[in-house]
Formats: C-alpha cells, sequence, structure tokens
C-alpha cells in the first residue's frame, strides 16, 4: 500500500485557503481514521481538520503560520508497521471519489462520517516565555527593547509550535511566575508579526487571557509591557534589525524605518472589508431612528428572571422577539435583492443574525428559524451562539445565510449609530445602551430608562412607510411589552 496524500478540504463556501495554526501531530506519530491531525484558521472559522487515512505521518505540508490553497497536499501518511499490504480501510476509496469531486461531505470538525463521535472540545493554548528575565523589575519600571524575532515562529521542527509546556526556568515566567494564555490565532498572529512575546503581557481579558487590543496597546507605547533584553548574536553587536541607543522614555522601542503598523487585510479582517465594502456600493441605505422608553422593557425583564432564576432571560433575547414581532408585520424587510434575477426575495422564515464582537473582529452568527423558537429557547441560543462565536467555535455555516441582523450597539457604550448593512440582507436594527433620562409620562417630568432604537433599511425593497411602521412597532413593544402579548 502506497502513501496516501490527504489535500485541505473544501472548508465551505467561498473559502479557498486556510492558515495553519497549529499541527495536531508530528512526522513519525501514529494516526487513526478521522484523528484531528491541524488546526487551521479560514476567513470565517478556527477548526480542526479530521484525516480520513490511518498509518504513520511521514511528511507534514506546511508550517505554523502558512497559508494553504484548498486542493494542495497537507499530510502525507503511510501505511502503519505490520499493515497488511495492497487494500485500504472500507470506504475510503468513496470518500476520496467524493473529495476529489468537492462534494463538501467533509465537514471541517464533524470527521468524515465513518463514526458518530462529537467535536472535540477546544482547550485554550498557553505560550511561554522561552527565555528568563533578567530580573523581576516592578510593573511600572519602564520595558526594555522587545526582542526583534518573533517569539511564536514557524520552525522546521515537526512538533507544534504552540504547547504547554513549563518555562525552562521558574525566573522566566512574567509577571509573578504566571505564564500568558494566548487563545485567539488572530492575537498570536499579530504578536508573531511585530516581535512581542505574549509572555511579556499582562492580559486584559478574563483569567489573564492576552487579548488583541494588549498587542496592538504594546505596539502603540500605550502600555509597554516588561520584557527580557534582546541579546545580540555576538559581543558587542547591535541586535539585528532594532534601533542603537536608548528608547525614548514613555514609548516602547521600534526598529528603524517601521514607525508605522502596518497590519495585513487578511482573513476574517479581509471578508469583513469586501463585504461592507460591496454592501456600500450595491445598496441604496437609509437609517432612521426614535428614542424609546424602555422601562417596562427592563422591569418586564426582571419580572420573568425573579420568577424563573434557574432559566434567565436577557434584554437581548426580548428584543430580538420584538424584531421577530415586527418582522412579522412586515415581511417587506426581511428580504435580499437579487440584483442578477431583477427581483426582490422575500425569506419565508425569519434566519436572526445577531452582530458579535470578538478578537478575530466583527462576525454575525445566524440563528435559523428564530421565529420558530420560544423567548426562553431564544435566550439559550443566543447565550450559546455569542459564546461560541467569540471562541471561534462555530463552523462557517453558522455564519452565513442570515435575513436580518439585530446589532446590540449599546454594549460599547454608545447612544446610536448608522450601521452598515450586512449584505444581502435588507435591514438592520441597532439598540444603543439604556440610561436614565428626564422623559415627560402623563404631562409630568420623570426618571426613565430610556434607549435610542435605528433601522437602518435598503430603500429598494421598500419605502419610508414601511419602514417607519417596523421602527415604531418595535419601539412601542419595548414601551409596552404587553403588546407581545397581545399581538400572539
Amino acid at each position: 500500500m502506497s502513501d496516501q496524500v490527504f489535500l485541505l478540504p473544501d472548508l465551505g463556501e467561498g473559502l479557498s485557503e486556510a492558515e495553519i495554526v497549529q499541527w495536531r501531530v508530528a512526522v513519525g506519530d501514529t494516526v487513526t481514521v478521522d484523528q484531528s491531525v491541524v488546526e487551521v484558521e479560514t476567513a470565517k472559522a478556527v477548526v480542526d481538520v479530521p484525516c480520513p487515512y490511518a498509518g504513520r505521518v511521514v511528511a507534514l505540508h506546511g508550517a505554523a503560520g502558512e497559508t494553504r490553497p484548498v486542493g494542495q497536499p497537507l499530510i502525507t501518511i503511510a501505511p502503519a508497521d505490520g499493515a497488511a499490504g495492497g487494500g485500504e480501510p472500507a470506504g475510503h476509496a468513496a470518500y476520496r471519489e467524493e473529495e476529489r469531486a468537492g462534494s463538501g461531505n467533509v465537514l471541517i470538525g464533524y470527521g468524515t462520517g465513518h463514526g458518530a463521535a462529537g467535536r472535540r472540545r477546544r482547550r485554550p493554548r498557553l505560550s511561554v516565555a522561552p527565555e528568563p528575565a533578567p530580573s523581576a523589575e516592578p510593573e511600572s519600571a519602564p520595558s526594555a527593547v522587545p526582542a526583534p524575532a518573533p517569539v511564536l515562529v514557524s520552525t522546521p521542527a515537526p512538533a507544534p509550535v504552540l504547547v504547554s509546556t513549563p518555562a525552562p526556568d521558574p525566573a522566566a515566567a512574567v509577571p509573578g511566575g504566571a505564564v500568558a494564555l494566548v487563545i485567539s490565532p488572530i492575537v498570536r498572529r499579530l504578536a508573531r508579526e511585530h516581535g512581542i512575546d505574549p509572555a511579556t503581557l499582562r492580559g486584559t481579558g478574563p483569567g489573564g487571557v492576552v487579548r488583541r487590543a494588549d498587542v496592538e496597546a504594546a505596539l502603540a507605547g500605550t502600555a509597554p509591557p516588561p520584557a527580557p533584553a534582546p541579546v545580540p548574536d555576538h559581543p558587542g553587536a547591535t541586535p539585528s534589525g532594532a534601533a542603537a541607543g536608548p528608547a525614548p522614555a514613555g514609548r516602547t522601542a521600534v526598529p528603524v524605518g517601521e514607525e508605522d503598523l502596518v497590519v495585513p487585510l487578511t482573513g476574517v479582517r479581509k471578508v469583513i472589508a469586501d463585504k461592507l465594502s460591496r454592501s456600500r456600493r450595491e445598496i441604496p441605505e437609509v437609517t432612521i431612528w426614535v428614542d424609546a422608553d424602555a422601562t417596562a422593557l427592563v422591569e418586564t425583564r426582571r419580572a420573568i428572571n425573579a420568577a424563573t432564576p434557574d432559566a434567565p432571560v436577557s434584554l437581548l433575547a426580548l428584543l430580538a422577539r420584538v424584531c421577530l414581532s415586527g418582522l412579522r408585520r412586515f415581511p417587506q424587510l426581511n428580504a435580499r435583492v437579487d440584483t442578477e434575477g431583477q427581483r426582490i426575495v422575500q425569506s419565508r422564515g425569519v434566519h436572526l443574525g445577531i452582530a458579535a464582537q470578538t478578537d478575530r473582529g466583527l462576525v454575525v452568527p445566524v440563528l435559523r428559524d428564530a421565529h420558530l423558537l420560544t423567548t426562553r429557547e431564544l435566550a439559550v441560543a443566543l447565550a450559546e451562539t455569542t459564546a461560541a462565536a467569540r471562541a471561534g467555535a462555530l463552523p462557517p455555516a453558522r455564519l452565513t445565510g442570515g435575513t436580518f441582523t439585530l446589532n446590540n450597539y449599546g454594549v460599547f457604550g454608545v447612544d446610536g449609530s448608522t450601521p452598515i448593512i450586512n449584505h444581502p440582507e435588507a435591514a438592520l436594527l441597532g439598540v444603543g445602551r439604556i440610561v436614565d433620562k428626564p422623559w415627560v409620562v402623563d404631562g409630568q417630568l420623570a426618571v426613565r430608562k430610556v434607549t435610542q432604537l435605528s433601522l437602518t433599511f435598503d430603500h429598494r425593497v421598500c419605502d419610508g412607510g414601511v419602514a417607519g411602521g417596523f421602527l415604531r412597532h418595535v419601539a412601542d413593544c419595548v414601551e409596552q411589552p404587553a403588546l407581545l402579548i397581545a399581538n400572539g
């Protein structure tokens, strides 16, 4: 039996390449059918790739950080020692035929159909500083010149680069003997490209996770992290690519000629840019807005959760229920424009997109057939979906196919926005922060909880009357939640 070369499979609609994040096997390892061999990052998600062949790994095509096109060699497997010659495991020939045909049956993270094993839960990976800190400096002390070479590099060694291993010296972990927890591959890549050791950063995420903002702050010099001094290649030499002389006070030294921060427009960031640019080019959008008294909505949520504390309902779930009520009255907004066919297509079901900010950028996971869910089911689905989106664990299919988007930009502490429609949808409801404001109630001035609601819509699918009617209905339901019961 000859060596089997597994090609990078089709990862989903519109995806032609993927970046290798981490190999889970090394040359010489023995693998089984459907064993996850590599973690890759596409423009839509971070996924595990299972191998359809069993045997011994003889070659890994590509290193961590390298981009591989779909259909190109990924890993080569030789028959295991002592394996019977001539044949191959049952079902593999058919599998290869499907792969060649590009059927898409190999859904990343879900195996090849030989078994019912579920997706393995992904664990955070730890990035450990490889060099010991020269001394235990206070966190407020000025930082030394950072090492010029990226810490997270693609090495020829077959073992995965990012591993959970202890530091060589207990004094090497900073600060205070801890290690830097880096979950997002985007954060690791950004640090690697700019020569920043994540172990020298103080993570501001939950549990000390190093976030993208922490790396960018270090690049901008706004929060210079303590870092070990670079080691010259030979005595008396200046570290390669580093500026000679001490760094100016209050900022981190950067290599000569690289004052500007250059961030490659790749992966999710590129997809977002392309999609928003297309939306601006093709959709004649209009934004309307209204202030609403959300006091009753807040009280309704409090009453629901007091009655059933074991199954809490979020404000976002109630707002989603309001959107569904509005779309039932005004289905013109649950639509898209087919420019090639010169027609407007109204969707029968509501596939509700929820804008979510993650370390990988803005994503819009979709709740399929949201109109069939109860309010409690909406709350559970929203919590699970947003958590999976922030962890980068959603498959590509969960990030496409929406018909209407709800954007709660109030979580960023802003009142209003004129968001760009998520192409090819026709409308998007935005919700600002809920704050105490003076409000007239029955002719008397009172302090109420007020929010601003905005609707951005495609003027090709409807006119102002429909859009205004939808937004007014949404505002009425926010002010009088009983209308949701009255309207079914």
